[in-house]
């Protein structure tokens, strides 16, 4: 799920912002900013070499780049492009709304003293804050601003940088964050692999756009609302655990060019992969390399590999990952043809057990919540790690982008991103809607990503 930066557009005409509405908007802004800011404060590091200076993956900026972007965007999307107002720390804003990019493709090559100090970055963060807030009380009055879908933008996308940072978090060493404990949640649960047939029917993907100022809010990708037929097939009850994934190791999966694209063959050659990410060999055993600890591989909980991992395991099983219509029919689909809005009914993810919304740092083994399993009984398909489909994330017909942010989905029509679907222990109740679609490039290791196979 990328973001970057806004552009300057005219917006759609009498859609203001009520006052009731702005306070609900501003209350979930201000809790997303708290969530953010809680993240920040785990990052550690010397008094003279500060962590949140570190780069955790190299494809990614520097931490500090972080700190700042959140507010950039915020007031480049509601102060520069829905006030047309000019700011004082212009400067920053260019600076935090990309950062330093890299030159020709290659890997970013800034170093630490090419950034503000933290103290200045800080100050940058709350005058922003302060210029934003103003930004949405004028907007009040404004009736020729959609400032509504503004401010679930500016929410969302702040969410959504909350999972970036969690997963650049994982990686960063353990001496360079503060620890927490949590009490272990990886022993003494088993399930019984099988696999559930879901029977010919329709999954509705996407959400109508809306008809008046009450409707639920989507990213452009989410829009239209249309309908699949979906042939019968048969899909796994539950996620392909790491104990599943060493026996595709044990049989040499990755030493084996019949199971891998050429594109992926030549990415696992070049880079030396030869186990899942979140793995690490430790002389006979193998070990995981959790947020704040490193544990003797817990064999029940949900493998997180690459899409190109997770095609090369399904073509080894003689299966094929799911495509985003079968994920919709498994999830949502009822045998009485009717759909849920999730997978376990109509009930809001924060009135459901279940490993998403923050509320654990590492996964769960699988099948841990089978109250929440969908109506033809398949676990885990929102929650516990996102899920690989085989779709390339694509236009839906009636696709139109954002007119203040037109490249959010369309730069990622490119035939190299796959869709996923349905959440990790990091992905915000709000983005749990089943219209909600996140994607990313095949040869990515570094999200919490799950998948499941099927057969057809």
């Amino acid at each position: 799920m990328a973001a970057g930066s806004v552009v300057r557009h005219d917006l759609g005409p009498n859609r203001g912002l009520n006052r009731e509405l702005r306070h609900d908007l501003l209350v979930r802004l201000a809790e997303a900013r708290r969530h953010t800011d809680r993240l920040f404060e785990l990052v550690r590091g010397s008094s003279q070499h500060p962590a949140i200076y570190d780069r955790p993956i190299r494809e990614r900026h520097r931490l500090i780049f972080y700190v700042g972007h959140l507010e950039a965007f915020d007031w480049n999307l509601l102060g520069q492009t829905a006030l047309h107002r000019t700011s004082p720390r212009e400067q920053l804003d260019k600076l935090f709304a990309f950062g330093i990019d890299p030159v020709g493709g290659d890997l970013p090559n800034d170093q630490p003293s090419d950034w503000p100090s933290l103290a200045e970055v800080h100050r940058y963060r709350q005058e922003t804050r302060q210029a934003v807030d103003d930004c949405v009380k004028d907007c009040v009055e404004e009736p020729q601003l959609d400032s509504t879908v503004m401010l679930n933008v500016a929410i969302e996308h702040r969410l959504m940088h909350g999972e970036t940072l969690a997963y650049l978090l994982h990686q960063l060493p353990l001496d360079r964050k503060a620890l927490i404990t949590e009490e272990s949640l990886w022993s003494g649960h088993k399930v019984t692999p099988h696999m559930v047939t879901i029977p010919a029917g329709e999954a509705t993907l996407g959400m109508e756009r809306g008809r008046g100022r009450g409707d639920a809010f989507g990213w452009d990708n989410e829009f239209e609302r249309h309908t699949v037929r979906v042939p019968a097939f048969s899909i796994d009850a539950f996620n392909v655990t790491n104990e599943d994934f060493l026996d595709f190791i044990a049989a040499g999966g990755y030493e084996n060019r019949a199971l891998w694209s050429a594109d992926a063959w030549d990415w696992i050659q070049r880079e030396g992969i030869a186990h899942p990410g979140f793995w690490a060999r430790r002389e006979l055993s193998w070990h995981y390399r959790g947020m704040f600890a490193e544990i003797r591989l817990p064999l029940d909980w949900p493998v997180y590999v690459s899409h190109a991992e997770a095609a090369a395991y399904a073509r080894w099983k003689g299966k094929q990952l799911p495509t985003e219509a079968q994920f919709h029919r498994a999830a949502y689909g009822r045998p009485d043809g009717t759909e849920n809005d999730f997978p376990w009914g109509q009930k809001y993810p924060e009135q459901v057990q279940g490993n998403f919304d923050f509320r654990h740092w590492d996964p769960v083994p699988v099948g841990s919540y089978p109250d929440t399993n969908s109506a033809f009984g398949v676990s885990d398909l929102v929650g516990n790690g996102w899920e690989w489909t085989s779709t390339l994330f694509e236009a839906f017909p009636g696709f139109e982008p954002f007119s203040f942010y037109r490249g959010y989905s369309a730069d990622f029509f490119d035939g190299k991103h796959y869709v996923m679907k349905g959440g990790s222990a990091h992905t915000a109740a709000c983005m749990l809607r089943r219209s909600f679609r996140n994607w990313f490039q095949s040869h990515y290791p570094y999200v919490y990503t799950a998948f499941r196979c099927v057969e057809t």
